[in-house]
């Protein structure tokens, strides 16, 4: 059986953009809008990925500086390429290990990628060290207990009646902690007091079944992932299953719900 990490292959930037970086953009504007940030702030961005989360901080946000991280190289590469502003710069580099000095740094902020970090608690720290005094860290993740990203909750649902070991493939059950009071909890551990937590919602709407399925063809994140490693009689009946979960070749559309988190550090 494959392991639980074996599919989180964030790499093929394009192949995201089609899967989840549309739906994070949208996410993106919202958690800004919540966020508040201070204008003329310098920035640390942990997993860029496409640069949905920076591009939107540079549109709304008015940062003297944005550093945009990820561990992806393909990631920093397609960003770095897709994101053509004076204040911004990519890097490859770890939650865990940033490459920027102490307290140098108005906002940290994460997007969508705290959950794949392996050690969060160290990666929370590491946000602390790069902030100033009275800064804002803030990051968010889908809510995959609850349902999170109704289509790739529907995905793992139609994958686990015909494998039941894809059941410990999906996120729901590999994130539990993705709740308000879990992150709460998450952030007691990391020294962190008193967040602000809210709850943020996006509609991802599909024109018809098959813009809904394409997505899972492309092999990048974890439903796709498992989705290409099937034979194609396998992937052939999982199609067929999703197919008659939504009627057809009508429209699709799903609720994706994200919870966020900031807090004011050191002041």
């Amino acid at each position: 059986m494959s392991s639980q990490s074996d599919f989180d292959a964030w790499s093929a930037g394009q192949n995201y953009e089609h899967y989840m970086g549309r739906w994070s953009r949208k996410i993106a504007q919202q958690f800004l809008a919540w966020l508040d940030p201070p204008q003329g702030a310098d920035w640390v961005e942990i997993g860029c990925g496409t640069g949905a989360l920076t591009s939107m901080v540079l549109q709304d946000c008015a940062p003297q500086t944005i550093l945009a991280t990820d561990a992806s190289a393909d990631f920093v590469n397609h960003a770095s390429h897709t994101v053509n502003d004076p204040r911004a710069r990519f890097q490859v580099a770890t939650a865990n290990a940033l490459p920027s000095a102490d307290r140098c740094v108005d906002v940290v902020a994460s997007a969508l990628v705290l959950n794949f970090v392996p050690d969060r608690k160290g990666a929370l720290k590491e946000m602390q060290r790069v902030l100033r005094t009275g800064g804002l860290l803030s990051f968010y993740v889908w809510d995959y207990p609850g349902g999170g990203v109704g289509f790739i909750d529907a995905f793992w649902k139609a994958a686990a009646a015909l494998d039941p070991a894809a059941a410990d493939l999906d996120e729901g059950r590999r994130f539990p902690f993705c709740t308000a009071s879990g992150l709460a909890a998450l952030c007691a551990e990391a020294g962190l007091a008193e967040p602000e937590i809210t709850s943020l919602q996006v509609e991802t709407a599909f024109p018809d079944f098959e813009a809904f399925w394409h997505p899972f063809t492309l092999g990048t994140g974890p439903a796709p992932g498992y989705c290409m490693s099937l034979p194609s009689d396998q992937r052939a009946a999982l199609k067929a299953r999703l197919a008659q979960m939504f009627g057809g070749a009508g429209p699709v559309a799903l609720s994706a719900k994200a919870w966020a988190v900031k807090v004011k550090v050191g002041g």
